[in-house]
């Protein structure tokens, strides 16, 4: 049986006559967490962009759940995805009216919609925060309330866009902790995009390696950085992974 949820096939994204993106093929499956790594530059969050139909592909088809995204269509999928970028981009309202958006603008009852905020912000730590206004958070905060708002969607993919890259070290290491853990119970597929390759270990099933638009490796934490996945520093072993495609 197939589990893939999300697939591109013959992609290619061009900006003007420059040619961002061309990757065959690249899948993700049911209830698993994929790291998009590579070079500045890479194409990583164009990638991200166009799998989550933000952005539309020169050529080549976004798949999900084995139904090709097209015009008519892709509203219907887009609700069934929700993205955390690096900058929370809240509402100028409170933290309750941030979650709770999103949930009335595709008609979830009240009564849902309430159950649904009450309960993400105290998974997330930030109950205490509901009535505050999104001016008020600390960046660890306001990264919270986008995560929040993201899981109360109850999305089929959430997609991460290099989202704890402006905390400091350790609210980004106690946020990938969560993470990982609010992945595993939701089950939920999720890309998550970074640049800091020490981000890798805590949420990986699978490394994907993306090097001038094209996708170059991917595969295990261990197949791809030739170590286990131990939650310490390897970046001599991301070297190794371009210096080896660059000789090749």
């Amino acid at each position: 049986m197939n589990n893939t949820i999300l697939e591109v096939h013959n992609l290619q994204f061009k900006r003007g006559n420059r040619e961002i993106l061309n990757i065959d093929h690249f899948a993700l499956h049911e209830r698993e967490t994929i790291a998009l790594i590579g070079p500045n530059g890479a194409g990583k969050s164009t990638l991200l962009q166009v799998m989550a139909l933000l952005l539309k592909p020169t050529r080549g088809t976004v798949e999900f759940r084995g139904v090709p995204a097209t015009h008519q269509n892709a509203l219907a999928i887009r609700r069934r995805m929700a993205v955390v970028f690096q900058e929370p981009l809240l509402l100028n309202a409170t933290v309750y009216e941030n979650v709770a958006t999103g949930l009335k603008l595709r008609g979830v009852p009240q009564g849902e919609i309430k159950k649904r905020v009450d309960r993400w912000l105290e998974l997330l730590g930030i109950a205490h925060l509901a009535g505050r206004r999104s001016h008020q958070l600390s960046g660890g905060e306001a990264q919270r309330v986008s995560l929040a708002r993201a899981f109360a969607l109850e999305p089929d993919v959430l997609f991460l866009d290099e989202p704890f890259s402006a905390l400091d070290f350790p609210t980004r290491l106690s946020m990938l902790n969560e993470l990982d853990r609010l992945l595993k119970d939701t089950e939920i597929a999720a890309i998550f995009v970074t640049h800091d390759f020490s981000e890798v270990p805590y949420l990986t099933d699978r490394v994907a390696v993306l090097k001038d638009g094209r996708l170059v490796k991917t595969g295990t934490f261990e197949e791809i950085f030739k170590v286990k996945p131990r939650r310490e520093n390897y970046i001599t072993s991301l070297y190794r992974v371009f210096e080896s495609d660059a000789a090749g």
